[in-house]
């Protein structure tokens, strides 16, 4: 059930049984070889799949978020924290104000946390809604499941190539790259970015088979369902 594909009429008659939606986050960055939407593609994918087997409605992806450390690699998009915050909050306060109460905000990227922080304040102004935030590709089971396929994963890396996030006649390199020293990441700045990590991989192989990385996606999709389908008090 996607927003896009209902009008308000079917909306309004919705919400006389259940209360409950998800929004999906991303991010428009660099993923070595593979789309610059990865995180976009991805949550909007997992939302629409959960969304259909619960028969909840899903809210169009908000493409963009914070991405200030892969600025200097063309297409790259970014948010300041300030506005990254006031959009997110605007938009649960007009979902809130459609009448849903319970709202799955499914997460694709890592750099979005200062929202989560943000929706403690949120709940505080509306304790009549209550916000799951769920960062999809590190939750617990699906997190373990990646570590079971291949323990070196990163941005940019296997982990986040799959089928629908590949871009043809790009061919990844065969090799698996060093993992980059994430306490040197943490305070290089673009620039210094780019010139270390080279392609934006940030460690690890570069594609893994498709039988493994399906396997991820259904401990994802049964992770996520279980979170809609869950205790929401």
């Amino acid at each position: 059930m996607l927003i896009s594909e209902m009008n308000w009429m079917q909306v309004e008659d919705y919400l006389q049984g259940d209360d409950r939606c998800i929004l999906p986050t991303g991010s428009t960055e660099q993923h070595a070889y593979l789309s610059l939407s990865v995180d976009t593609i991805l949550s909007a994918r997992l939302a629409r799949e959960v969304g259909e087997l619960a028969g909840v409605p899903v809210y169009p992806v908000i493409p963009y978020g914070l991405a200030q450390q892969w600025t200097a690699f063309p297409g790259t998009v970014t948010l300041r924290v300030e506005t990254y915050l006031a959009l997110i909050r605007d938009v649960l306060d007009s979902i809130r104000r459609a009448g849903f109460r319970r709202i799955l905000l499914i997460n694709g990227h890592g750099g979005n946390a200062p929202a989560q922080g943000m929706l403690r304040e949120w709940t505080m102004d509306n304790p009549d809604a209550i916000v799951k935030w769920h960062n999809w590709y590190n939750a617990p089971k699906t997190w373990q499941k990646a570590l079971e396929t291949d323990p070196v994963a990163s941005h940019a890396s296997w982990m986040e190539n799959y089928p629908w996030t590949r871009l043809p006649g790009q061919e990844p390199p065969a090799g698996q790259k060093p993992l980059v020293d994430l306490d040197k990441l943490a305070i290089w700045n673009p620039k210094r970015t780019r010139q270390k990590l080279g392609d934006g991989n940030m460690g690890g192989l570069y594609q893994r088979p498709d039988d493994e990385m399906l396997a991820i996606w259904r401990a994802a999709v049964e992770e996520t369902q279980a979170l809609l389908e869950g205790d929401w008090h």
